[in-house]
């Protein structure tokens, strides 16, 4: 089934070429289904490579989407120009009226500062508080999973010493979770993160059960008992060169990056890196829109 996206989004005809079923508002008014209602706050510097990213495994859901996309107000975005956040993006204020099936909220390189030194955390704040009475399920990406474990639970992170950056296998904890449904018992994911979240920290919270670990790469996936708030620490939703992108933006920074674990072949980054990631992402995807939105969700919202 498709994703109804506005009719000039970029990511639009990006979506097309690889064939994934995108349906624009103008055919989507033709038909008598109700769509679930996604709703992407997007918190990554260059925004429209994220909403490619994230539609691309939306889009491969037999469930028919309608996305909306949401932005903070209160920081003035250096990567994206005024004029498609206007056309394409709401804030909270725009749309705290309204009830949504599930709400994604994506990372941001800021892992170093203090959640209350994010010029934005007042109104993340007041955005997760909203989507506890207002969201069937909300999936949290990197920094916006540490973000959220903050807010709703209290758990603090941990500067690294290095980055983390790579694709790092990872094992199940608990298989017979639905979230993790076809999951293989090893699968690699893509990690890139100045901080950590800690499993000791974790364990001491009884409304939160972990699911999925990495030996290298530590927590993956955590998720309420309630299966409302689901954390991922990782970015299943990169592509193939987004590491890549990362790498040589750090290198012209001055930042010496190491270059990311298992990520090139033979670990020279003159080769071209292989997407080994994308089934579990799409499954990920999948799997929390089928069990913990769209068999959760009433049908009028």
């Amino acid at each position: 089934m498709p994703i109804k996206v506005p009719d000039l989004l970029p990511a639009k005809s990006k979506l097309q070429e690889e064939n994934i079923f995108v349906m624009d508002e103008s055919r989507a008014f033709t038909q008598d289904i109700r769509p679930l209602k996604i709703l992407i706050l997007n918190l990554m510097p260059l925004k429209q490579q994220t909403e490619t990213h994230l539609l691309r495994l939306l889009g491969n859901s037999p469930l028919q989407l309608e996305v909306g996309l949401l932005h903070t107000s209160t920081h003035t975005s250096r990567n994206t120009s005024a004029e498609h956040l206007k056309q394409f993006y709401k804030s909270i204020n725009d749309v705290k009226a309204n009830r949504y099936d599930g709400l994604i909220i994506t990372g941001a390189p800021i892992e170093k500062l203090p959640y209350e030194e994010v010029t934005y955390w007042e109104e993340l704040s007041e955005i997760m508080e909203w989507s506890k009475t207002n969201v069937t399920s909300t999936l949290h990406i990197c920094w916006g999973a540490m973000a959220g474990l903050y807010y709703h639970f209290g758990i603090d992170k941990y500067i690294m010493d290095d980055k983390l950056s790579g694709i790092y296998t990872h094992y199940l904890t608990d298989p017979q979770e639905k979230l993790l449904s076809g999951f293989d018992e090893e699968f690699v994911v893509p990690h890139s993160r100045n901080a950590d979240i800690r499993k000791t920290d974790i364990n001491k919270v009884p409304e939160l059960k972990i699911l999925s670990e990495s030996e290298q790469a530590g927590v993956y996936i955590v998720a309420s008992t309630d299966g409302k708030q689901i954390f991922i620490t990782g970015h299943p939703e990169y592509d193939a060169y987004t590491l890549q992108k990362e790498y040589d933006r750090d290198i012209e920074a001055g930042l010496k990056p190491r270059i990311p674990v298992n990520y090139y072949p033979n670990n020279d980054p003159a080769k071209t890196p292989k997407l080994r990631w994308r089934t579990h992402s799409n499954m990920l995807i999948s799997n929390w829109l089928n069990y913990y939105v769209y068999q959760e969700t009433p049908y009028k919202l």
